[in-house]
Protein backbone atom coordinates (compact mmCIF):
# COMPACT_ATOMS: atom_id res chain seq x y z
CA UNK A 1 0.00 0.00 0.00
CA UNK A 2 2.78 2.42 0.86
CA UNK A 3 5.21 1.22 -1.78
CA UNK A 4 8.80 1.50 -0.67
CA UNK A 5 8.19 3.72 2.36
CA UNK A 6 10.00 2.57 5.44
CA UNK A 7 9.23 3.12 9.09
CA UNK A 8 11.31 6.28 9.26
CA UNK A 9 9.51 7.88 6.34
CA UNK A 10 6.10 7.04 7.80
CA UNK A 11 7.06 8.57 11.15
CA UNK A 12 8.18 11.76 9.40
CA UNK A 13 4.92 11.95 7.46
CA UNK A 14 2.86 11.49 10.63
CA UNK A 15 4.87 14.18 12.43
CA UNK A 16 4.38 16.61 9.55
CA UNK A 17 0.64 15.94 9.56
CA UNK A 18 0.45 16.56 13.30
CA UNK A 19 2.38 19.81 12.91
CA UNK A 20 0.23 21.02 10.01
CA UNK A 21 -3.21 20.07 11.25
CA UNK A 22 -2.85 19.54 14.99
CA UNK A 23 -3.65 16.39 16.92
CA UNK A 24 -7.33 17.31 17.40
CA UNK A 25 -8.01 17.92 13.71
CA UNK A 26 -6.55 14.67 12.31
CA UNK A 27 -9.43 12.39 13.45
CA UNK A 28 -11.92 14.79 11.87
CA UNK A 29 -9.99 14.74 8.60
CA UNK A 30 -9.80 10.92 8.64
CA UNK A 31 -13.53 10.67 9.33
CA UNK A 32 -14.33 13.00 6.44
CA UNK A 33 -12.05 11.04 4.15
CA UNK A 34 -13.73 7.78 5.16
CA UNK A 35 -17.20 9.18 4.51
CA UNK A 36 -16.08 10.47 1.13
CA UNK A 37 -14.66 7.10 0.14
CA UNK A 38 -17.84 5.33 1.28
CA UNK A 39 -20.00 7.70 -0.80
CA UNK A 40 -17.71 7.26 -3.82
CA UNK A 41 -17.93 3.45 -3.62
CA UNK A 42 -21.72 3.64 -3.28
CA UNK A 43 -21.99 5.90 -6.33
CA UNK A 44 -19.69 3.64 -8.31
CA UNK A 45 -21.82 0.61 -7.43
CA UNK A 46 -25.00 2.48 -8.44
CA UNK A 47 -23.50 3.31 -11.84
CA UNK A 48 -22.37 -0.28 -12.36
CA UNK A 49 -25.86 -1.55 -11.48
CA UNK A 50 -27.42 0.93 -13.90
CA UNK A 51 -25.11 -0.18 -16.71
CA UNK A 52 -25.88 -3.84 -16.02
CA UNK A 53 -29.62 -3.19 -16.06
CA UNK A 54 -29.31 -1.34 -19.38
CA UNK A 55 -27.33 -4.25 -20.83
CA UNK A 56 -29.93 -6.77 -19.70
CA UNK A 57 -32.71 -4.65 -21.25
CA UNK A 58 -30.87 -4.60 -24.58
CA UNK A 59 -30.29 -8.36 -24.50
CA UNK A 60 -33.94 -9.12 -23.84
CA UNK A 61 -35.06 -7.24 -26.98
Amino acid sequence: MFGNLGTGELIIIVLVLVLLFGAKKIPELAQGLGKGMKEFKKSLKDVEDEIKSEDSKKESK
